[in-house]
């Protein structure tokens, strides 16, 4: 309850801060509907003007507006779908949408937190330093091509200076990344670092180090194997963390064999 009540208050702040970042300096109390069309926040209440009363916060509701996802049949209309999104703020300052690249029928999806500069820039996923080591891990690591893979990030638009998904951003792009496995129905998903990690299990609190290297289930159906980022392994970058990769990915590869 507590860390619901925080994550309301939270998300709260965020909205505010956005109203205010956009010129509005007070908030109709009476009968309001704060909603913020370009990222899909909506807060809905009322307040009994006689009494005088406070109005009663729910927590705010993302919705994807007349959203077609539900019918999505393949990745390119999951893509099309979201070809305008302003789910959340980050629409504001990017210059493309980063959906995903590879093979549509991929075994394996490579999950990451969200795109970088370059990424951003090119509309692909992993295509700067961090992606060129994770091409070298699938492709010298694993023998595997590239592009017989799946590769995307949780948030699809890049966040201000690489920072790490916000809870809303998090929030509005998850059906998007949802719907992305769905469709491809991997054998094995591989979640790049915390932020992956912890979107994918529905959890939080994970510790990287601490489960990397350890089967989960994505949805109590899909493998699913945590690992660190590659920008993780270019900024701290060791022996025993070329070990650990190694060890993670022979895991998976043995696994991807069985199928």
């Amino acid at each position: 309850m507590d860390n619901e009540l925080s994550d309301i208050i939270e998300e709260l702040r965020r909205y505010l801060n956005y109203l205010k970042s956009i010129g509005m300096e007070e908030i109709p109390v009476a009968n309001f509907r704060m909603q913020n069309a370009e990222c899909g926040v909506e807060i809905k209440n009322s307040v009994n003007q006689t009494s005088h009363s406070y109005p009663k916060i729910q927590k705010p509701e993302l919705r994807i507006q007349d959203s077609k996802l539900t019918e999505a049949k393949s990745l390119e209309d999951i893509q099309k779908e979201m070809s305008d999104c302003r789910m959340c703020k980050l629409w504001s300052a990017r210059k493309n949408i980063v959906f995903g690249s590879g093979n549509p029928h991929a075994k394996l999806i490579f999950v990451g937190e969200g795109p970088g500069e370059e990424e951003d820039i090119q509309g692909l996923p992993f295509v700067g330093r961090a992606g060129r080591k994770l091409t070298e891990i699938i492709e010298k690591g694993m023998k595997l091509d590239r592009k017989d893979v799946y590769i995307c990030n949780v948030v699809k638009c890049r966040p201000p200076e690489n920072r790490e998904p916000e809870i809303d951003e998090v929030r509005a792009c998850k059906p998007f990344l949802e719907k992305q496995i769905e469709i491809i129905k991997p054998a094995v998903i591989v979640a790049l670092g915390r932020p992956a990690t912890a979107t994918l299990l529905n959890n939080k609190k994970v510790t990287i180090s601490r489960i990397r290297g350890i089967w989960h289930e994505y949805k109590l159906v899909i493998k699913l194997m945590p690992t660190y980022h590659p920008a993780y392994l270019l900024r701290y970058y060791t022996l025993e963390h070329r070990k650990q990769i190694y060890e993670d990915m022979k895991k998976v590869v043995e696994e991807l064999n069985k199928k």
